[in-house]
């Protein structure tokens, strides 16, 4: 028995109508929320006296039941439940009786569907959120583990200067500390209320959608009843938010496979956290990493896919928005997946920090220091790149030390030898934020008091 049988005549719905429509094997994930919401709908009927105390009693036990059962995988849904509305309505009916046909009073799927939603997608983000700090937390740990610990930095692939390897790890912190900015904001932008819009025009009942509101922890209701059907900006945004995440995973992901090549040979990953090879018994795969850099693909094809359904929509309602919950699904699960796996390869990977300054100690990493040297002493810089190029140059073609060529050099000398023993590029760095030891302690703590900030103010937005 579907919700709308009354319009239609005796005739049952086609087979192929009710396979192509049915969004129950998924949307049954927001059970826990369309029970919030329809408790919350309760309150708000008996508070406007469309339902008397004792009705609504009486619906607020058949909810508690059926909380009750879906909590223990108890709750059998049906064949001929079309979605998870459908599915627990039912139930609450058959709970309660004839009080359970008034549930959906002054109500619509389409105000219901964006309330669970909204819910759903409010306390999802503050998960991943707290999970995206944890690794935050991880990268944090280990920077400070490494110490004076140095590798090349790169540009175009090609090493450019040495930098603290805590340096390194932090960029990456840093990056993902901007995503969970992002998901706060989002959050925030979404945290209204639909319910009480009903289909897309609201209703004649003296319904309160400011008391709703309230009890269901948004900060606020909505203003145009037609807006909070149709409004999926919230699913995009957070699509957006988490294809940034996969990005940053990504990257990171390619570093680690990166660096645990031979090639590179800068990190060994714990073998919990490789795999093998079917037929080459020495192999040792990054798949963690390599994962988190393919899955980037599907999150950003959940985006891209999520605003094409959405461009060409008229208001208000249109069941095209049925496709809104499987891609942030996907997102959410491939998102939290992704941060949890590549937390734990960080987080008992080792370094191969001798190989690291091997690769960062070659001379030719200090030419900028050389070029700086000249510049403290009145050379422009344009002369001095010139200078320091053209000895690089000599020194490659010629096959003679660079610090042969450095010594004889009348702008140079013996003293600007030094700067091209091992260690010595690194330690100069001294700017802010830079790579040096001096503005990584620093970094550090601010890294750590910035983490800890986030962290409180997330614990302290809680739901209501």
């Amino acid at each position: 028995m579907t919700l709308w049988q009354g319009r239609f005549g005796s005739e049952v719905p086609a087979d192929e109508l009710l396979a192509y429509t049915v969004s129950l094997p998924y949307d049954r994930r927001l059970a826990s929320d369309d029970v919030r919401g329809s408790r919350a709908h309760v309150r708000g009927l008996v508070a406007g006296g469309i339902l008397t105390d004792a009705d609504g009693r009486i619906l607020d036990a058949a909810l508690d039941r059926v909380a009750d059962e879906l909590s223990s995988n108890e709750f059998v849904f049906k064949p001929g439940d079309e979605d998870v509305h459908t599915a627990i309505e039912r139930r609450v009916t058959e709970l309660a009786g004839d009080v359970g046909a008034r549930l959906h009073t002054g109500r619509s799927r389409n105000d219901q569907i964006a309330t669970d939603l909204r819910l759903f997608t409010k306390r999802e983000l503050r998960d991943v959120g707290r999970r995206m700090l944890g690794l935050q937390r991880v990268l944090l740990r280990r920077a400070d583990e490494a110490g004076d610990a140095y590798l090349p930095g790169y540009t175009h692939l090609q090493r450019a200067q040495p930098v603290l390897l805590a340096h390194h790890l932090l960029a990456h912190g840093w990056a993902f500390a901007r995503d969970v900015d992002r998901i706060e904001d989002t959050r925030r932008r979404l945290d209204v209320s639909p319910l009480g819009a009903g289909a897309l025009a609201g209703t004649s009942l003296p319904l309160d959608p400011d008391l709703v509101a309230g009890e269901l922890g948004f900060a606020s209701r909505f203003e145009n009843s037609l807006d909070a059907v149709s409004d999926r900006d919230f699913v995009a945004e957070t699509l957006f938010d988490l294809a940034l995440v996969g990005v940053h995973l990504s990257r990171l992901g390619e570093e680690i496979v990166l660096w645990s090549s031979d090639e590179f040979g800068f990190m060994s990953i714990a073998d919990a956290y490789a795999t093998g090879s079917s037929m080459l018994p020495q192999k040792k795969n990054p798949d963690i990493a390599e994962l988190a850099r393919g899955r980037s693909g599907r999150l950003i094809g959940n985006l891209t896919g999520m605003l094409a359904t959405l461009k060409g929509l008229p208001l208000s309602y249109n069941r095209d928005l049925q496709e809104d919950k499987e891609p942030l699904f996907d997102a959410l699960d491939q998102v939290v997946g992704g941060v949890a796996a590549l937390g734990g390869l960080l987080s008992t990977a080792t370094w191969n920090l001798d190989r690291m300054r091997e690769a960062a100690d070659t001379p030719y990493a200090a030419a900028v220091d050389l070029a700086e040297w000249l510049v403290e002493r009145g050379t422009p810089f344009r002369q001095a790149h010139t200078i320091v190029g053209a000895l690089v140059r000599d020194s490659m073609q010629r096959h003679v030390p660079l610090a042969e060529l450095v010594e004889a050099h009348p702008g140079l000398g013996v003293d600007a030898v030094e700067l091209l023993a091992p260690g010595v590029a690194v330690s100069r760095r001294t700017s802010p934020g830079g790579a040096g030891p001096a503005p990584v302690a620093l970094q550090l703590k601010r890294f750590a008091a910035h983490l800890d900030e986030v962290e409180g103010r997330i614990g302290a937005d809680a739901d209501h």
